[in-house]
């Protein structure tokens, strides 16, 4: 058969094996490695050559597969991540350097950028940080900051990273080898071979009525097995991550609030699928409303609401306006932030099966109990009824935790008995998740003669789209943070989240601080400049410390870090200073370097809410330890980390655990992977969990708490002062386990009074970061030089992956700060959304400050979102240091920084 028919018999030489597919030649070489020859390590993250997740080595040169067509392939020799780790030296050695470096975090990325790399090492040419970044410069990663990848690449020596240390040990990911050797399975990787297809209808408009057509003789015209609409839903057509707020509908039933709504789904074999006529639905287009300043006046977007005002948050300590009207010094200013896309390389994904009356969803995402009880309402059966199988999770940042694809196939599955799978393309993931929530803020604040902070005021309204998501969190998140990590003695802050039709915003990283931080940070620079005070001295002078109150009234005694983090910077702070003023007399005056700094702080977990995780773990007859550990693991972790915490506990190796992943089946409700609470909330239930198996164990053979545990031959033995013996296990309880221990931890907090006066967090963080750059005052640009992040971690379980946290956030910042900005309907894929890539990340040095927490495991704290806060308005204050323009709008795009530059200079200024 010719390659030039619609179908024909491809055949190649796949990792050193002869293989062949039925395909058309036109097909993309991606669909056909992984749905035709299973080579699921080829992950396909934006089917357009962006993202470069998808790339293979093609007779030994790194392609994108998913711009290749299949018939090129005819006859021609293919090797992916899997097959390189398994035959090839460079990429044994590779994969091992990984695992050391912890380059790999989510991993969805990381068979692109090692086929890329690999690539480079057998060219054999001498590596530097340049040639590394040009050979892998077509590979995106949202999670790790590229650095440690950057790192991996030049140093593949042939030695193992480390397997085993507790707490404080730097240990390799638990599941890294998984996901550098090609074998880990994401939400597309793992859908059962005979599933049927599904595809949503989507609305075209950012707002419209509409109307079926005939959908039965539709569905039987194109030989479908099903189309879904709002009728079909047989619990509640609704659902949300809030109580009181679950206000999203599965389909829409009436008219679309945004454009990508799901109205309908279809589903069926693919080939049909491809084939079908367009769908019977009219559409007409009625107006819309884009941002909040028109939304508010505008017609309701739900009718049970009292206005298009979401909801509100409040927080008032002392007398602000008072404070400020007799204030010495006074700066004041509007700032705004646009929608951020999360841009996580796995677009969402999910199958769905129906065994006898339960459903099992598998699928990628931050939060399995959450979908499941959404799931359950949507359905009309109880939560036991449904169980949800988590995949690896190609990137998250807060977006993930919503139910996306997972009503759509469990709907279907129920209906039809069969398997249902679904993976959005990028431009529906883009379009439809829920984005950081752009923001518009006043705030000003006020000090003494001496530059003490005496008052402060806030009025943030933030965008939170069509339907609610995490609105309501953001808007009360907000008012408690929008001090920053600052005595504040007289404060007023104000939010609102208002409706808008346009995707909902929901969790990303901060949930509404880092919108805060750049309009806090840069009013203390311009407070510093006012008092003629270096701007670290000024932030270090009014930085809390302990035993002083928050804005809340809340007092922490101990833990309280950010005076630590700012001391930390300022040796790094007065050598930037210097070579900042060494490089501005040169003789390139349109290049003007400057330096920032900034200060952030998060509260760990719910806000004054209960929080808890769960954790259980057990001993088999044959001395197995098993730890059910319900933490998802998007990158960031928790496995390794609270893995540690359990060992250290329990007095065993990490070696010695059987980790047992999330599964609502089989492991307890660890709460959600957000609000930077796993290792703080399930690291704490981890260590109670390993201190009563420990117990059990002591009391058993009888022993004192400072016996040390060991496991051999399948035997427990128990050593203490010189002398050892075996533990006889008890006979085994239902769930095959001869001793088990199950344990939570809920962190103490209390609720908010009308002033927003309580304890909401029982744990904070702080950081402070400094950021080195250069602007070309001709064209508007930065060149980022060095970021230096000085963290309050309390104690760092794992060193490593607390690195990889910083890193990985300071690249989201760096792109909140200079180029994204997601516009509903325009950029809608990753070429015309842009993400930071490996060149635009500079060195970054972190500091662990580690003063310790009486609340955390070990003393602990979370970290996730603490290292993209001080980003932005680092950066956007050292431009203003360098050229003296201020960016109060983000983000600091060329065109935008040089007209700001333009009109400092027609101002008499620069």
């Amino acid at each position: 058969m010719s390659l030039d028919a619609p179908g024909c018999r491809i055949s190649f030489t796949l990792n050193g094996t002869e293989v062949s597919a039925d395909s058309p030649a036109t097909a993309r070489l991606s669909q056909v490695l992984r749905e035709k020859v299973g080579a699921k390590d080829v992950k396909v993250g934006c089917d357009a050559g962006d993202c470069g997740a998808c790339t293979v080595l093609l007779d030994g040169a790194p392609v994108c597969a998913c711009l290749t067509a299949a018939g090129q392939a005819e006859g021609r020799r293919i090797e992916t991540q899997a097959g390189l780790v398994a035959r090839d030296p460079h990429g044994r050695h590779l994969a091992r350097a990984f695992q050391r470096h912890h380059a790999a975090q989510c991993g969805i990325c990381t068979p692109g950028m090692m086929v890329s790399a690999v690539a480079l090492l057998r060219s054999g040419g001498a590596l530097t940080e340049q040639v590394v970044e040009d050979a892998l410069g077509g590979v995106l990663c949202r999670c790790t900051g590229y650095r440690s990848i950057i790192a991996a690449v030049l140093d593949t020596a042939d030695r193992p990273a480390e397997t085993e240390g507790g707490v404080g040990a730097v240990i390799e990911r638990i599941d890294g080898w998984a996901k550098v050797s090609g074998a880990e399975q994401f939400g597309d990787d793992v859908s059962p071979a005979d599933a049927l297809t599904l595809r949503v209808i989507r609305s075209p408009f950012h707002r419209a009525a509409f109307r079926f057509g005939d959908l039965d003789e539709f569905r039987d015209a194109a030989g479908l097995a099903l189309i879904l609409t709002a009728a079909d839903v047989p619990g509640e057509n609704r659902f949300g991550v809030i109580p009181g707020f679950e206000d999203q509908p599965v389909f829409a039933s009436d008219e679309t609030r945004f454009k990508g709504e799901a109205v309908a789904a279809v589903v069926g074999r693919p080939d049909l699928l491809d084939a079908m006529p367009d769908f019977p639905v009219s559409w007409s287009e009625l107006p819309s409303n884009l941002a909040p300043d028109l939304a508010v006046a505008a017609p309701l977007l739900h009718a049970d609401r009292a206005g298009n005002v979401m909801c509100r948050g409040y927080v008032a300590r002392g007398n602000a306006k008072a404070a400020l009207e007799g204030a010495a010094h006074v700066a004041a200013g509007e700032f705004s932030t646009g929608f951020i896309e999360h841009a996580y390389i796995e677009p969402e994904a999910a199958s769905a099966c129906r065994v006898g009356d339960r459903i099992e969803v598998q699928c990628c995402t931050q939060a399995p109990y959450m979908n499941r009880d959404g799931l359950a309402r949507i359905l009309g059966v109880s939560p036991d009824a449904v169980r949800i199988r988590p995949t690896a999770t190609g990137g998250g940042f807060g977006s993930k935790l919503d139910l996306t694809a997972q009503p759509f196939v469990a709907l279907a599955a129920w209906r039809l008995g069969r398997p249902v799978r679904v993976t959005y393309s990028r431009a529906e993931s883009i379009a439809t998740s829920t984005k950081r929530h752009p923001s518009q803020i006043r705030m000003e604040i006020g000090t003494d003669a001496e530059g003490r902070i005496v008052g402060a005021r806030f009025d943030g309204s933030f965008n939170t789209g069509a339907y609610a998501s995490w609105g309501p969190t953001v808007a009360s998140r907000v008012p408690i943070h929008a001090s920053g990590p600052y005595l504040t003695p007289n404060y007023e802050a104000k939010s609102a989240g208002i409706h808008t039709h346009t995707a909902p915003s929901g969790a990303f990283r901060g949930f509404g601080v880092p919108q805060s931080a750049v309009a806090q940070e840069q009013l203390y620079d311009e407070m510093a400049g006012k008092l003629e005070m270096d701007r670290l001295e000024f932030r270090y002078m009014n930085s809390l410390a302990a035993g002083q109150p928050t804005v809340t009234g809340q007092v922490f005694e101990q833990g309280v870090g950010i005076r630590a983090c700012f001391e930390a910077l300022r040796p790094h702070w007065q050598r930037a200073l210097r070579e900042v003023a060494a490089c501005n007399v040169s003789s390139r005056p349109h290049r003007r370097c400057g330096v920032g700094i900034a200060g952030g702080w998060y509260g760990c977990g719910n806000t004054s809410m209960s929080n808890p995780s769960t954790i259980r773990a057990g001993i088999t007859a044959d001395a197995r330890i098993c730890l059910h550990q319900g933490a998802v693991d998007i990158g960031q972790g928790s496995n390794t980390v609270i893995a540690q915490i359990f060992a250290e506990a329990l007095g065993v190796a990490v070696g010695d655990i059987v980790l047992i992943g999330a599964d609502t089946d089989i492991t307890p409700d660890a709460g959600k992977t957000s609000a930077s609470r796993q290792t703080f909330i399930s690291g704490a239930a981890a260590k109670l969990c390993g201190e009563a198996l420990r117990r059990q164990i002591l009391r058993l053979g009888n022993v004192g708490g400072g016996a040390k545990i060991h496991l051999r031959d399948g035997v427990i033995e128990l050593s203490e002062n010189g002398a050892s013996h075996s533990v006889p296990l008890p006979e085994a309880n239902a769930q095959g386990y001869a001793l088990e221990a199950v344990e939570s931890y809920d962190p103490p907090t209390t609720p908010l009074d009308q002033n927003g006066q309580g304890a909401p967090y029982a744990v904070f963080g702080s950081a402070a970061q400094m950021a080195e750059l250069e602007v070309d005052c001709e064209l508007g640009t930065v060149r980022l030089v060095r970021i230096t992040a000085a963290h309050d971690v309390g104690r760092a379980i794992n060193p490593a992956l607390a690195q990889g946290q910083i890193e990985g956030g300071v690249a989201q910042g760096i792109g909140l700060a200079l180029m994204e900005e997601f516009l509903p309907g325009r950029t809608e894929n990753l070429h015309d959304y842009l993400i930071p890539t490996i060149g635009d990340v500079p060195p970054i040095s972190s500091i662990l400050i580690e003063g310790g927490d009486p609340h955390g495991p070990y003393g602990a704290k979370g970290l996730g979102e603490h290292c993209l806060i001080p980003t932005a308005p680092a950066i956007l204050n050292a431009i203003t240091h360098a050229c003296g323009a201020r960016i109060r709008d983000l983000p600091a795009t060329p065109d935008r920084l040089r007209a700001a530059i333009l009109s400092l200079r027609n101002g008499g200024g620069l």
